[in-house]
């Protein structure tokens, strides 16, 4: 209250002073990246800004020629931890350091979306590789840049999500040369496949245009979302371990590196990011992620190059074999720049081929899981928002959101064969650095389809060792997974009701249960989320206790 008294003191004092100066203008203290009145002083409409983390206080004083003054700089220094944690409570101050609607300095924002990049690249890379059949991992990673560009056309650049391929149509995506006569045809089942999985998203969002979204919030509450969200995380969780004990030379398919050196390079991975992302001042403290990567990728490298020397397999972490292909054939601009082996090159040769039949079992796998994925779109967004504090649902509003995610999955296909989705890591990125700038996701979107043409950085990409990335994802998804408890800390679990819808998707999402219908097969996650929402109807009207 006493630091509150002094800053509209402050600003009352300036108020007087400018009236002698100009009859109309305002003295606002604005809230970083809002427009929303936080106080309002008797004759006057105060606003407040906060920028990078509220550790500095200005007034702006706008008067009726449109004549800007600045006053009282740094009125107080450039720490109040105490009163920034009162503010925080009060709602004067975001807790996001770089809001959406902000725009960081050039050098940053490079550095930003490199972060983001390196955190959603490894999941958007390995989809390609799991499939085979000849798929590049590069047109995937094209295809993800431009899907994303895509989404944040249709939200209106409101909404600070990066799209990757999507795991869950992997066995659609197989289905697809599985049931294709050659590979030309296989190839354009993909393209096909997304386009009916993006329908059903454009179907959804006029469902939702012209209906609302509040059927939504009924029907899948926080009760419902707060668990589903946990669970996307920690059902990621043995993906994180089992990368983290793993290094990048394979032997028969195994890794060659022993586990527990493995483990020394992740470990140093996530501590170096659990350090600057706690410790670390201005670029340490929002791009740790790059930072732990590369001294998890040194300390692999050192490890490597002992095990040479010393002809040790199991120290040989890292996989030089990426970039020895650079040079396979000598040295040319292949060498430097290719262009990555787009769907559409292969699949226009396989409309000679197509018939009503592969069509449909097209459609069979794909619509299915489409569904499903709907539900985790549902569960991102709820979670990007709780962290923005902004309903991405009503504002840019869901029918938005599932126009950009549809059409962004198929035009994204057409490139890299891979339906897009929005990516948790992601959204884990988001809350560890604080950094919501839309500017920060285009400028991965534009980044990601750069260096999908730079065979170097493909090649070290490649390189980095799962152990590394496991580091980094144990952060990750553990972000994810706490993210979705913050949400059930909001709700009553003294209700035997809640408690009863909380702990089946709990159980069934931990628990990895899966549900198999003829071709479809519905994940954990999904199967989770279904049980929760039949469980939350089934004892909506249950009689409050006493």
């Amino acid at each position: 209250m006493f630091w509150d008294f002094i800053v509209l003191s402050m600003a009352s004092f300036v108020c007087s002073i400018q009236l002698c100066l100009y009859r109309n203008f305002s003295v606002f203290f604005l809230k970083k990246g809002l427009q929303t009145p936080v106080s309002v002083l008797p004759c006057e409409t105060v606003k407040v800004v906060w920028p990078m983390g509220a550790e500095t206080i200005f007034f702006y004083v706008q008067g009726k020629k449109d004549k800007k003054g600045l006053f009282a700089c740094a009125l107080f220094g450039a720490k109040l931890p105490a009163y920034r944690e009162t503010a925080q409570k009060r709602g004067y101050i975001m807790k996001m350091i770089y809001q959406v609607e902000d725009r960081p300095k050039f050098g940053a924002m490079v550095m930003f979306a490199i972060q983001q990049l390196l955190a959603i690249m490894a999941a958007t890379l390995v989809v390609p590789m799991i499939v085979g059949n000849g798929m590049s991992s590069a047109a995937a990673l094209f295809g993800a840049g431009v899907g994303t560009l895509v989404y944040i056309l249709f939200t209106r650049k409101k909404s600070p999500v990066f799209l990757g391929s999507s795991f869950a149509f992997i066995e659609p995506m197989a289905a697809a040369f599985a049931g294709g006569v050659s590979m030309s045809l296989g190839y354009l089942g993909l393209i096909l496949g997304a386009v009916f999985a993006g329908l059903v998203y454009v179907g959804i969002a006029l469902l939702v245009k012209f209906v609302g979204v509040d059927w939504l919030n009924k029907l899948m509450p926080v009760v419902v979302i707060g668990p589903t969200v946990a669970i996307i995380g920690l059902s990621l969780a043995g993906n994180a371990i089992g990368d983290l004990t793993s290094g990048g030379v394979k032997v028969d398919g195994v890794s060659a590196a022993e586990p527990l050196v493995a483990l020394v390079c992740g470990l140093v991975t996530l501590t170096v990011t659990m350090l600057c992302s706690s410790y670390g001042k201005r670029t340490a403290k929002l791009i740790p992620f790059i930072l732990g990567i590369l001294a998890g990728y040194g300390t692999a490298l050192v490890i490597t190059i002992f095990g040479n020397i010393a002809e040790a397999d199991m120290l040989k972490v890292l996989d030089f074999s990426a970039f020895a292909a650079l040079t396979k054939d000598g040295v040319s601009i292949k060498t430097f720049f290719e262009i990555p082996d787009f769907t559409f090159f292969t699949a226009k040769d396989g409309f000679g081929e197509l018939n009503a039949s592969y069509i449909a079992s097209i459609a069979v796998a794909y619509i299915p899981v489409a569904f499903v994925v709907f539900a985790e779109h549902i569960a991102d967004h709820k979670n990007i928002s709780s962290i923005i504090e902004r309903d991405l649902l009503k504002e840019p509003g869901l029918d938005k959101t599932l126009l950009g995610d549809g059409i962004g999955s198929m035009v994204g296909a057409l490139f890299g064969g891979c339906p897009n989705t929005t990516y948790g890591e992601s959204v884990g990125c988001v809350a560890i650095t604080r950094n919501a700038s839309i500017a920060t996701i285009i400028s991965a979107a534009a980044g990601a389809i750069l260096i999908s043409f730079l065979s170097p950085f493909i090649a070290f990409v490649n390189s980095i060792p799962p152990c590394v990335m496991g580091g980094v994802c144990m952060a990750l998804y553990g972000f994810i997974a706490v993210s979705g408890l913050k949400m059930i800390q909001k709700v009553d679990l003294n209700k035997n009701k809640n408690l009863f819808v909380v702990s089946v998707i709990l159980i069934a999402g931990i628990g990895g249960l899966t549900l198999t219908l003829g071709k479809v097969k519905i994940t954990s996650i999904a199967a989770a989320l279904i049980l929760g929402i039949l469980t939350n109807l089934i004892l909506k009207n249950a009689p409050e206790e006493v």
